[in-house]
């Protein structure tokens, strides 16, 4: 049962509506034990002729009563009890996405999101269960089984009660064997599950390649062998419950076996009456459902234990970059200052960045270039604060990113990251996600500097348009432009485009870099690109390679050094005077 003293905060959160409820169960318990004694009572009144109208009236009257009062009390101890079991539910929900959301880069590099979605949905409904029906089967089985016991050893025989009580210890020892494989199997199969959301959700996702790999098949096949294995681990849970009712059932009758053989010989010899042995075998009957839960309860607990433990090992993960308690809470602002002499990814040997020593004036324009892997990406990353522990620091205006609340730095940078994601929202609502507040002049604004205005007035409902999931409805470049206006929208301080204008075409990116020119002045703007007509007109250009600077300078300098980046924007010349015709 350690799973309901892992749950005790909550309990004691909800304990007024657990405690109302646990108290109409327990009335409820009690109510049950009238109908068993009426009868008995009636029995004996019809042997003994000595039954009148009358008594069978008021006993009729009785019973209705009870049946009432029972009828109103389940009624709202079923609202108390699994009322308070959806708030457990609606609040790990809330805590999961919440956490989700707070952790860093290297948390989703780690975890696969059907694992994730099957924590927020198996394994959530799972607990769920615990702290109701849980908690009514464990309250149930003990009250109503404890005063049918006492019933019938009190009232009726204490001898026959004794008797009738001896396969008891045997149930128990095997129901507790039961849950013991059952809490290992049943943690199998979730697992079984978490991978098969996992492959569904991957395989949705990247259907286009699949397709156009002509893949389907092969998918298919590995789809059905993950299917098949969540099967074959569930079907091993149910081959340990369906243990738990035959047991149950033979224990309940070698209980009325022994009930019916020792009870008729007390009858016979005058120690029990024809109407409590009648009474007797009904409270028998009563104890079948307190078995049964006790059975059913250890499903539901060694299942809520081990989606328990999965969810709590989840939470228990700590967001590997915080806010240090002495972050400011201001915007920031000002010159930007790389000094960072080594970088390694977690889990990484070789570092992703060496050597990097540069300053960027606040209002200047910042150019990054180099092959692909290079490290372009890294070193925005490290701006954004989606990664940390470098050998060095990153500073804007004097103080090193630490110094900043997180939520400060992220509303003071405007990314425009390579992988465009695009909400399954409108366009206009995509555009002004970063601030919902936004007026509707100002998303056309934005759009207008991202060169997707026109582009949207063409669609059927202009900016009102759904785009689909993940905007599967649009072009790369339709997405890419999006993707700029909605970071314009925050009119961020500093602007990065990692890689974020190779899906235009060389006269669309000059007529948005030249908006971006115009609209930005006195704003810091980063951007990373293989096109190098992207970054021409840059303050400081720098040229990594394996991770390191290996030139630096404007377009100028770096044409008259005579380098990579001389040899690369020629060849890119050559390239567009081929293309059109040259």
């Amino acid at each position: 049962m350690k799973v309901f003293l892992d749950l005790m905060w909550f309990f004691k959160q909800e304990k007024q509506a657990y405690l109302t409820g646990l108290v109409m169960l327990a009335a409820v318990a009690a109510l049950v034990l009238v109908p068993p004694k009426i009868i008995g009572i009636v029995v004996d009144q019809i042997r003994q002729g000595t039954l009148t109208g009358t008594d069978l009236l008021q006993w009729t009257g009785v019973l209705i009563v009870t049946a009432i009062a029972m009828y109103i009390l389940r009624y709202y101890w079923r609202i108390m009890i699994f009322g308070s079991a959806i708030k457990l539910s609606r609040l790990l929900r809330n805590r999961l996405y919440s956490h989700f959301t707070s952790m860093s880069q290297s948390f989703y590099q780690k975890r696969r999101i059907g694992d994730l979605m099957a924590h927020a949905t198996n394994d959530l409904q799972a607990i769920q269960q615990t702290a109701g029906a849980g908690v009514l089967t464990l309250a149930d089985s003990l009250m109503t089984g404890g005063f049918v016991i006492i019933a019938m050893a009190a009232t009726i025989s204490w001898k026959l009660t004794l008797i009738c009580l001896i396969p008891m210890p045997f149930m128990a020892l095997l129901t507790s064997w039961y849950g013991t494989m059952l809490h290992k199997r049943f943690h199998l199969a979730q697992e079984a599950f978490s991978s098969l959301n996992d492959k569904t959700q991957e395989s949705i996702m990247g259907i286009k390649v699949i397709k156009t790999f002509g893949q389907e098949e092969d998918d298919i096949e590995a789809f059905r062998k993950q299917s098949e294995d969540v099967v074959n681990k569930n079907i091993a849970v149910a081959k340990v419950d369906s243990l738990f009712d035959p047991t149950i059932s033979i224990i309940v009758g070698i209980s009325f076996f022994l009930s019916v053989a020792f009870g008729s010989r007390f009858v016979l010899n005058g120690e029990l009456t024809l109407g409590e042995l009648v009474s007797f075998t009904a409270y028998l009957g009563l104890l079948i459902w307190p078995m049964l839960a006790f059975g059913w309860l250890f499903n539901i607990v060694e299942r809520g234990l081990a989606s328990y433990d999965r969810v709590s090992s989840l939470l228990s993960e700590k967001p590997e970059i915080m806010d240090s308690p002495d972050a400011k809470d201001i915007l920031p602002c000002g010159d930007i200052t790389y000094s960072i002499d080594t970088f390694t990814y977690p889990g990484e040997q070789e570092p992703a960045l060496r050597d990097i020593h540069f300053e960027l004036k606040q209002g200047e324009t910042l150019g990054i270039v180099g092959k692909t892997g290079t490290g372009k990406t890294t070193l925005l990353k490290l701006l954004i604060r989606e990664f940390e522990d470098s050998d060095g620091h990153i500073s804007i205006g004097g103080l090193s990113l630490q110094q900043y609340k997180m939520e400060k730095l992220r509303e003071a940078i405007g990314y425009v990251p390579q992988d465009h994601f695009l909400f399954s929202a409108t366009v206009g609502e995509n555009i002004a996600f970063a601030k919902p507040s936004v007026s509707s002049s100002e998303i056309i604004e934005a759009a207008k500097v991202a060169n997707i205005h026109e582009d949207i007035e063409q669609f059927t409902d202009g900016y009102n348009t759904v785009v689909g999931e993940r905007g599967v409805s649009l072009s790369g470049g339709q997405k890419q432009r999006i993707s700029i206006a909605r970071a314009l929208v925050m009119n961020p301080e500093v602007l990065i485009l990692d890689d974020s204008l190779s899906a235009v075409d060389a006269k669309t990116e000059e007529e948005i870099l030249s908006a971006l020119r115009q609209n930005r002045q006195g704003q810091t703007t980063v951007i990373t690109a293989h096109r190098l007509s992207a970054i021409k007109h840059a303050n400081l250009i720098i040229v990594l390679d394996e991770g390191t600077i290996i030139e630096r300078g404007t377009h100028e300098e770096l044409m008259e050094q005579g380098g990579w980046y001389k040899e690369m924007f020629l060849r890119q010349q050559l390239e567009e005077l081929v293309e059109q015709g040259g």
